[in-house]
């Protein structure tokens, strides 16, 4: 069984990036007759196994836009766990029963219904008794059946997550997708997606579903396990059968625990999964049965939690940090501390929801720590002076702000279109490595120009040269006559540039270089000037592109600001087209990851755009979807070389790469 289901996820994606290149309008990368071929293939393995993947070519799910997420009961209360950090109180919880030790994953709890087969309904944890309906949503799910083998009711629970991989290709690909990039972490981005009410835009997010739990289970199936009695391990194993994945587990007892739980810490270290601690559960169900609960949690399971490396600290600030899109957002500046051998003094609030969930005021005790050991986070808040409080006004042009709901969470924005913050932030995106790529611009060099009202907009960079006396002369720019002509190389070598590079430079809200790829191959006879009379349908018919985004652009194009933008930037520039890859090309359709140092190429992103001209993808972190990691360090035991080795994912040099691109 676990043969045919991993054949039938692979014949899934190849259909799937077959589908996608046709419907693109790129040079196909298989001809009908094995489409059809492997398309028949998935179809018998459906039929044998009774399982129908949600992404399945087979079955396809219509989008559908609501107007608000319908509520309803659970069957059962969703409870909270108990909780611990101490390892021994886990083994004496244990005693000496046999448990199950699982991977307590980070993202939204989700209880699925299945019915003769068939998926019939998904709710989110909502308050514990009432949750929101998201069976479209679901729907669209990554990795869950539409289809299984069992025809009686099924009700499980299990975890909706998006992985570490995906979270930052998503940032990589929609890198200004303000949708995507205001989200911090993979669980936030996942309860943001999972809660969409156009599940076309859910689907986008690559959220994923991974079972833990049986809630109920009736139908005449002589071979279901039972609920009553019996061994958990045996529900689980079921639950498998019917083509869900599982999260991780082992078999424990009270001598192996310690043991398990190290075990535990070193592979979630490298684990693509979000994970915030681990669950002990009884495997015995009838003794689990009998502990009955408490008011708030099952008497049957514990989670502990991955102890986190916290110091207490003094709030000294709320800082307002302003971006191109107008959101101000609240950082909190706090007497330095020392956090997993780092000097740790800011961290992001995110948005004015979490600042007054945590009562922040100046002055107040707080505990800090890094999520994942890494970002910079305010755990708790022990004064809760709640003095803080938004800005009236921006603090960068002084214009009225305004607070806006966004997925539910509160923020703050300036509305003010000539507010310096957004264009000192347009500038920056204009000028860096994915958009036009001028070496030499840094943001506080941008910031002394916009100041001494040497430029105003990005036409005025390629007009510096009548400022030449003016900036060579000025001593706080520390820019000689030596370093401007270099800088005025730089930028006569940007009006060389490619449409993609040119369409994301433009800051168009949604549009992150990957989309503005895809629209150039969609169509290939595009200019610059021709973007700006495309219309909502020919947006649409690119991938990937749904009704929002294709209104973001057409709302953009039609602005006489920025059609005047354009058409100048057309006269200053030399526009080229990216050439397709081309037919048969080795690279087509394969996934690429590249680390360590290069050496035939200037950059990693010069390599990017190679792999990409001919037809390849290049992705930021090693999944099951990588087809080669790119090192030249093929021995090295960095994260990355381990996880591809432990996938079966070659590992090539810059040499064979090259090799590959020209077969």
């Amino acid at each position: 069984m676990e043969k045919e289901k991993q054949r039938m996820h692979e014949l899934v994606e190849i259909l799937d990036r077959a589908a996608a290149v046709y419907y693109s309008g790129e040079d196909e990368i298989m001809s009908n007759y094995e489409y059809d071929k492997l398309y028949d293939e998935l179809v018998e393995l459906e039929e044998k196994t009774g399982i129908v993947l949600s992404g399945s070519p087979t079955t396809k799910v219509g989008y559908e836009t609501l107007s608000e997420l319908p509520k309803e009961q659970h069957v059962a209360p969703m409870l909270s766990l108990s909780k611990t950090k101490d390892i021994d109180e886990l083994a004496q919880w244990l005693g000496d029963h046999k448990g199950l030790l699982s991977m307590k994953l980070d993202g939204l709890s989700i209880i699925i219904t299945y019915e003769n087969g068939v998926l019939t309904k998904a709710l989110t944890r909502g308050n514990g008794e009432i949750g929101e309906v998201i069976t479209n949503n679901a729907k669209t799910f990554k990795n869950l059946p539409g289809k299984i083998p069992f025809m009686g009711r099924m009700v499980l629970r299990g975890e909706a997550l998006i992985r570490y991989s995906d979270f930052n290709e998503l940032n990589v690909s929609e890198s200004d997708d303000d949708n995507v990039t205001q989200y911090k972490n993979p669980r936030n981005l996942c309860s943001g997606s999972v809660r969409q009410l156009n599940n076309e835009i859910t689907a986008k997010r690559r959220v994923r579903f991974y079972a833990y739990n049986l809630i109920e289970l009736t139908g005449d199936d002589k071979d279901r396990p039972s609920l009553e009695d019996g061994s958990k391990e045996d529900q689980l194993t079921f639950i498998r059968n019917q083509g869900f994945e599982l999260a991780p587990y082992k078999a424990v007892t009270g001598e192996s625990i310690r043991s398990m739980v190290d075990e535990f810490s070193k592979e979630v270290t490298e684990s693509d999964l979000p994970s915030d601690g681990l669950v002990l559960t009884y495997d015995d169900i009838s003794y689990s049965r009998s502990l009955g609960r408490t008011a708030k949690a099952p008497r049957d399971s514990i989670a502990l939690k991955w102890q986190d490396e916290t110091a207490e600290t003094t709030l000294i600030d709320i800082e307002w940090s302003a971006s191109r899109t107008g959101l101000i957002n609240p950082v909190a500046i706090f007497e330095p501390v020392e956090l997993e051998g780092t000097t740790v003094q800011r961290a992001s609030v995110h948005n004015v929801s979490i600042l007054e969930e945590l009562e922040l005021g100046i002055g107040d005790r707080i505990a800090v720590y890094k999520a994942n050991m890494i970002i910079p986070q305010i755990e708790s808040n022990m004064t809760k002076s709640g003095t803080c409080k938004p800005p009236e006004k921006c603090p960068v042009c002084g214009h009225a702000t305004k607070l806006v709901n966004e997925n539910g969470s509160t923020v703050l924005m300036c509305p003010n279109e000539e507010c310096y913050a957004k264009q000192i932030r347009s500038l920056i995106h204009f000028v860096s490595r994915d958009a036009m790529n001028i070496d030499g611009l840094s943001e506080a060099t941008l910031e002394k120009w916009i100041q001494g009202h040497f430029i105003r907009s990005c036409i005025d960079i390629f007009d510096l040269e009548k400022h030449k006396e003016a900036i060579i002369n000025d001593d706080t720019m520390k820019i000689r006559e030596k370093s401007f002509e270099n800088l005025q190389n730089a930028i006569e070598k940007a009006k060389d540039a490619s449409l993609p590079n040119v369409i994301f430079a433009l800051g168009i809200k949604g549009i992150g270089l990957a989309t503005a790829k895809d629209i150039v191959k969609a169509f290939p006879e595009l200019t610059l000037t021709g973007f700006l009379e495309m219309t909502k349908d020919e947006l649409l018919s690119v991938n990937g592109i749904g009704d929002n985004l294709a209104d973001s652009v057409v709302e953009y194009i039609k602005d006489e600001k920025n059609r005047e933008l354009i058409l100048k930037l057309n006269d200053i520039l030399r526009v080229s087209t990216p050439v397709l890859a081309a037919d048969g090309s080795s690279l087509s359709g394969k996934t690429f990851v590249i680390t360590g140092s290069l050496e035939s190429f200037a950059n990693r992103g010069e390599c990017k755009d190679r792999i990409e001209a001919l037809g390849g993808k290049v992705a930021s972190a090693v999944s099951s979807n990588t087809d080669y990691l790119v090192n030249n360090d093929i021995l090295s035991t960095s994260s990355k070389n381990k996880k591809a080795k432990s996938l079966g994912i070659p590992i090539i040099t810059e040499n064979e790469l090259i090799s590959m691109m020209k077969s």
